[in-house]
C-alpha cells in the first residue's frame, strides 16, 4: 500500500511541477486567461477548468498507453526493460535532475508557445466551455526541455517499470492542469488574490524545481552505484 502511495504521489507531484515551470506555466495562463472570460459565470468557470484538466490527462494518457503498451508488446525489449531498468533509471535521473538544477539549459519555446496560445484561444472560443478540451489535449503536447525530461525521462520510465500505461500518466496529467483548476476556483468565487497567488506560485516553483532536482540527483547517482557500478 504504502508503495502504491509513493509510486502515484510521485507521478502527481511531476505532474505539478511540470505545470509551474516556465515553459508550461505559459500554456496554463494562456487557459486561465481563457476561463477568465467567463468570470461572470462561475458554472461555466469551473467547467471550462474542469474540461481543460480532463484534455490534458486524457492526452498524457493516450501518450502512456502507447508508449508503455509498445515497449512492453515487444518481447525483447520488455525483457530488457523488467531485468535492467533499474540500470537505466540512474543515468535517467541525474539527466532529469542537470534540467531541473539549470545544468542543462535549451530555450526554444518562449514566444512560439505564447503565440500559439492566443491562435488557440480565438478558436477555442468558439467551442464555449468545451474549447477548456481543446486547450488541454493541444497545450499537453507542446512539450519543451523540461515537461519532456519530467514526462519522458521521469514518468515514463516509471511507468513502464510497474506496467501502469494509465494511471501514472493520467495522474501526470491532472498534476499538470492544477494550477488552471485552482485559479479556476479562485475565479468562479471571486477571489481578489488571483495575483498574488500567481506571483506565490512561481516563487514556489524556483525551490519546488532545485529540492526535486537534488533528489533525483541524489536517488540517480545511488542507483547507478548499486546497479551499474554495484559498489553498494
Amino acid at each position: 500500500m504504502a508503495e502504491i502511495l509513493l509510486i502515484t504521489g510521485t507521478a502527481f507531484w511531476l505532474g505539478i511541477l511540470t505545470s509551474i515551470s516556465p515553459c508550461p506555466l505559459a500554456t496554463n495562463i494562456a487557459a486561465i486567461s481563457y476561463i477568465g472570460r467567463r468570470v461572470g459565470s462561475p458554472a461555466q468557470v469551473l467547467w471550462t477548468g474542469v474540461l481543460y484538466t480532463a484534455g490534458r490527462a486524457l492526452t498524457y494518457t493516450t501518450i502512456g498507453v502507447v508508449l508503455v503498451l509498445s515497449l512492453l508488446s515487444a518481447p525483447y525489449v520488455s525483457h530488457v526493460l523488467q531485468k535492467d531498468m533499474n540500470k537505466f533509471l540512474g543515468p535517467i535521473l541525474i539527466l532529469v535532475a542537470m534540467f531541473l538544477l539549470d545544468l542543462i539549459r535549451l530555450d526554444f519555446a518562449g514566444t512560439g508557445i505564447r503565440g500559439l496560445g492566443e491562435q488557440l484561444q480565438g478558436r477555442a472560443e468558439n467551442w464555449g466551455v468545451w474549447g477548456g478540451a481543446l486547450l488541454g489535449v493541444v497545450f499537453s503536447l507542446s512539450f519543451c526541455p523540461v515537461s519532456a525530461a519530467l514526462f519522458f525521462g521521469s514518468l515514463l520510465p516509471l511507468a513502464v517499470q510497474h506496467q501502469s500505461g494509465v494511471l501514472l500518466p493520467s495522474l501526470f496529467g491532472v498534476g499538470t492542469a492544477l494550477p488552471v483548476v485552482v485559479f479556476a476556483v479562485l475565479l468562479a468565487f471571486g477571489a481578489r488574490s488571483v495575483s498574488r497567488v500567481f506571483r506565490d506560485t512561481t516563487r514556489v516553483e524556483v525551490w519546488a524545481r532545485r529540492v526535486t532536482g537534488v533528489v533525483f540527483l541524489g536517488v540517480g547517482i545511488y542507483y547507478s552505484l548499486v546497479y551499474i557500478f554495484g559498489v553498494i
